[in-house]
């Protein structure tokens, strides 16, 4: 394992085993974000989405929180910094960060997931839902909570839930900001399992070697075809998928897998 340097101590990042990790660190504010965990986790992300070291990418928040969204003691107290910059250039600034974060996290060609051990709020929710995959610890709740504070919500939730949920299921979620337990999200196909916080880890882990250790062309094509599924039409779908299809058939990794199949053994994916 070795640690990257992410300029801040509110977001921590390690590679290990093909995963990189990275932690959204302040606990005292249950991983609240900051300027600092923004800056930095749009760095970092741009860094391991080129790095050939890394097949996977995991966001989680420390101790018993994945992020409480917004920091909004921060807000409540007022930002100067903020007040003394022209309403285009907040609303500039935002975009680029919303672009760097949630966006890439969607859009990058490497798996993505969320290990949610605990409350994920507001732009929180936002991050876990623009991964490919979400775990969450029982006994975690989620919300979106943007009405509970006068916020329309950023980060992208709305467009990821409703494609999780549907339109209305997603809009009853925003207007009223319900307090969803892990086993309910779960049932809505909001997270895709829910452990016990003594298996919590080793179970998000294990499913992300498993995907740094995959055939990682393949993987990169595919996630790029689930996200065009939810856009655009059939036909234009089809001709992308198709040409993707017949590329990785001409993958090292497809003829590994193939001649692994004839011999009853597990491939030994190397992502070419």
């Amino acid at each position: 394992m070795h640690e990257l340097d992410t300029g801040t101590e509110d977001l921590l990042a390690t590679v290990d085993d093909g995963v990189a990790v990275l932690t959204m660190h302040r606990p005292t504010r249950r991983n609240a974000l900051s300027e600092a965990m923004l800056t930095a986790m749009g760095r970092v992300l741009a860094d391991v989405e080129v790095d050939d070291d890394v097949g996977c990418v995991v966001l989680t928040g420390a101790g018993d929180a994945f992020c409480a969204g917004g920091d909004v003691k921060a807000m409540a107290e007022g930002d100067a910094t903020e007040g003394a910059r022209s309403l285009d250039a907040v609303v500039h600034h935002q975009r680029l960060s919303q672009r760097a974060t949630s966006g890439r996290l969607w859009a990058m060609p490497k798996p993505t997931i969320a290990a949610i051990p605990g409350p994920a709020a507001g732009a929180g929710l936002a991050l876990a839902l623009a991964c490919d995959l979400r775990y969450a610890v029982d006994g975690a709740v989620l919300t979106t909570a943007f009405a509970r504070v006068g916020f329309a919500g950023d980060y992208g939730g709305a467009w990821f839930l409703t494609r999780l949920v549907g339109t209305g299921r997603a809009k009853e979620l925003y207007y009223f900001s319900e307090r969803l337990q892990a086993a309910e999200a779960e049932r809505l196909g909001i997270v895709n399992a829910v452990f016990p916080a003594s298996t919590f880890e080793g179970e998000v882990l294990e499913r992300a070697r498993r995907l740094a250790a995959g055939p990682r062309i393949a993987l990169r094509y595919m996630k790029e075809n689930l996200n065009r599924a939810v856009n655009g039409t059939l036909d234009e779908f089809m001709d992308v998928e198709v040409t993707h299809h017949i590329h990785t058939g001409l993958t090292s990794d497809h003829r590994e897998a193939a001649q692994a199949f004839v011999e009853k053994r597990p491939p030994r994916f190397t992502g070419s």
